[in-house]
Parts: structure tokens; C-alpha cells; sequence
């Protein structure tokens, strides 16, 4: 028996909203395929397999070490369980404990958003306690500094499209106020690019996504500090247990990992050339107006900002969706008429489907 797309009554999707989680993120290249499958086709000692997949990518990436999780929410969890129990057994077994006090997470408030689930459920779930720093539109060092007290396990820091980007404090600063307090400081970067700017910068722990930058399998990335890594790594025997990867995504991710550091991404020069045959085409449909615009977070990503002057911006989202394939948008300005398209995992062909679908929803036969 072979299972098909049909045997599930699947709907295919175009995936013109960028590497999100619910479209199952990035598409893989042969090369982490060829790793996976000869991940689920041997057995390993895992925790040999963790260790060492780990100081591998730990000499790559300039950092102490580094441990491969299920995914970047799940590397916010066991990080903040790490920094709290500091390798305790008591802690291990025993994570929320009303015994053990420091559990202070110190967050700016403009960081603690909803990406798919609150930042807070993941601080939440390692047994830490969100303290908010600042203003939504604002946080400095000193509001950071501010916060702390002698219960504050960790500063954590949210990199991400999805923050306030206005009047915050960056990365290095918020690793000088780590420093003066002897406090370490957590970066989330799960989406970003760059896998060597956050722990150059004074970040004492890092975390990346394994399925979006790097295009790998579901997994997540967590370097630093060799100290709070293995504590990191000690949580598979703890509330790490919930969340195991398994070592076919383990190799898949490596694989990835080299790929990307020798390959690197496509560039924001490139995206801008495939876009404009794409937003020249758009504009010749009645009642939109395209352009190219770069990414909110100031990323080298660049997209199609598509304004719906006739209609609905969300109506038209809606029908995009209805049909199969479904073509899946970026929504963030569809209450100000404005959709926007990313490209990155979108080929020629499903362009010219994604132009078809406009044309026929505008006219109105569809």
C-alpha cells in the first residue's frame, strides 16, 4: 500500500505567506531528505547522537555548545527551565515547585506577543513568570534594569517581525544590562537569518527555528554558554521528555544547518527580480495596486504589498483560500486593505496561478 495526497483529501496549498507553522513551514531540500532517511533507518544511542550533533554545530556556528530541540517554542521552554533549575535534580523532577522562587522572566512588554501562542505560555511552561519591562512603544536598558530583583532567573528577548520595532532596546544592550547583573540573557530568534549576530552580540543563549531560515525539518536550535546548555540538554529528562525530537529530524537539522552556512538564502536583490514581473502583471488588474516592499522587521526579505482599492482586502483573502491549491497570504494589513505576498517558497508557475486567481476574483467569476 502507498499512501497519495488523494487517500487524505488533502487540499495543496501555495504558500505566498512565508515559512509559517501552519502550512508545515518550508519545503526541504534533497540533502536533509537523504539525512533524514538515513536517520530513521539506523538506531543511535540518542543521547550520544545529542551530544555530538550538538559540538558539531556548536564549532560551526563559534559558539560553547549547542542542543537540538523539537522546535524554537520548545527551545523557550526548556531554556527557561534551564536557567531556573541550573542543573538542580530536585528541579528536574519537581519543576514547578513552590519551594524554588527565582523564576522571574523579565521581558520587554512590547516583545511579549502572540506568534501562533503567547510568549508567555512558553515561559509559563518552563516554570517561569513573565515580568514586563516598559511600554508597549518603548523599553530602554534602564526600564530592563529596572525589573530586576534577587527572584529574576533571566532577561529574555524576542526577535521577531511580529515585535514592536519602534524605540526598544537592542540585543547588545540588553546583554550590558545582563552582564552588570550577572543575569543571562535569552534571545529568541527563531525566524532570523543571521546564526552568529545574537551570541556576538552578548546573548548567552540563542534560539532558532530548524524549519524557517534554515529550511530544515521541524526542529529547533539552542547555543550558547556551555553551562546552561547542558542544562538545556538535561531537560529531556524533565519537561523536555513532552517534547523529543526524533533522530531522523536530529541529522535532517544538521544537514540543513551545513547547507545553509555553505549555500546561504536567497537574496533580497533576487526576491525584488522574480517580484516585478509579478507586481507588473498584478497592477494590470482592475482595482489593485501593487508594490514591493521590504520586510517590517528590516530583514533582506522583500514582498508584494498588494492595496485592495474595489472591495475587501479580507474578503478577497477569503477567496484566495477557497479554491484548490488555496493560496495563503500574509494578513497583518488586510484591516487596512493591503495584502501582502512572499515569494520565497513560491516558484514561476504558482505565480501565474496567483495572478489567474486575482484576475478571476476581481471580475468576479469565481
Amino acid at each position: 500500500m502507498k499512501l497519495t495526497i488523494d487517500d487524505l483529501a488533502l487540499k495543496e496549498v501555495i504558500n505566498a505567506s512565508g515559512k509559517m507553522t501552519i502550512l508545515g513551514v518550508s519545503k526541504v531540500s534533497n540533502g536533509v531528505l537523504k539525512a533524514q532517511k538515513y536517520g530513521g533507518e539506523h538506531f543511535f544511542e540518542m543521547a550520544d547522537l545529542a551530544v555530538k550533533t550538538g559540538a558539531y554545530l556548536a564549532k560551526l556556528l563559534n559558539v560553547e555548545d549547542a542542543q537540538i530541540v523539537s522546535s524554537a517554542s520548545a527551545g523557550i521552554a526548556q531554556s527557561v527551565a534551564a536557567l531556573i533549575g541550573q542543573g538542580d535534580l530536585y528541579h528536574l523532577y519537581h519543576p514547578y515547585s513552590p519551594k524554588i522562587s527565582k523564576r522571574e522572566i523579565i521581558l520587554p512588554k512590547g516583545h511579549n506577543v502572540d506568534y501562533g501562542t503567547p510568549v508567555e505560555v512558553m515561559v509559563a511552561q518552563g516554570g517561569g513568570t513573565v515580568v514586563e519591562a516598559g511600554y508597549a512603544n518603548m523599553c530602554t536598558a534602564e526600564h530592563i534594569a529596572q525589573m530586576i530583583t534577587p527572584d529574576t532567573a533571566a532577561i529574555l528577548y524576542i526577535k521577531s517581525h511580529h515585535t514592536v520595532q519602534k524605540s526598544m532596546l537592542t540585543v547588545a544592550q540588553a546583554a550590558e544590562v545582563a552582564k552588570a547583573h550577572q543575569i543571562p540573557l535569552i534571545v529568541d530568534a527563531a525566524a532570523e537569518e543571521d546564526l552568529f549576530a545574537y551570541s556576538e552580540a552578548g546573548a548567552d543563549v540563542v534560539i532558532y527555528s530548524g524549519a524557517k531560515a534554515l529550511s530544515g525539518p521541524s526542529a529547533g536550535l539552542v547555543v550558547g554558554k556551555g553551562n546552561y546548555i547542558e542544562w538545556v540538554r538535561l531537560q529531556s529528562k524533565g519537561i523536555g521528555r513532552s517534547m523529543k525530537i526524533g533522530k531522523d529530524n536530529i541529522l535532517g537539522f544538521t544537514e540543513a544547518v551545513v547547507a545553509y552556512l555553505t549555500d546561504g538564502t536567497e537574496s533580497g536583490t533576487s526576491m525584488k527580480q522574480r517580484l516585478q514581473p509579478f507586481i507588473d502583471r498584478i497592477n494590470q488588474i482592475e482595482g489593485l495596486q501593487a508594490t514591493i516592499v521590504q520586510d517590517g522587521a528590516g530583514r533582506d526579505i522583500y514582498r508584494a504589498s498588494v492595496k485592495v482599492c474595489n472591495g475587501s482586502a479580507i474578503a478577497v483573502i477569503k477567496a484566495l483560500k477557497t479554491e484548490n491549491p488555496a493560496i495563503y497570504t500574509r494578513e497583518y494589513q488586510a484591516n487596512n486593505g493591503i495584502i501582502e505576498f512572499d515569494i520565497r517558497a513560491v516558484d514561476a508557475s504558482e505565480m501565474h496561478a496567483i495572478v489567474e486567481r486575482l484576475h478571476q476574483i476581481m471580475i468576479g467569476d469565481f
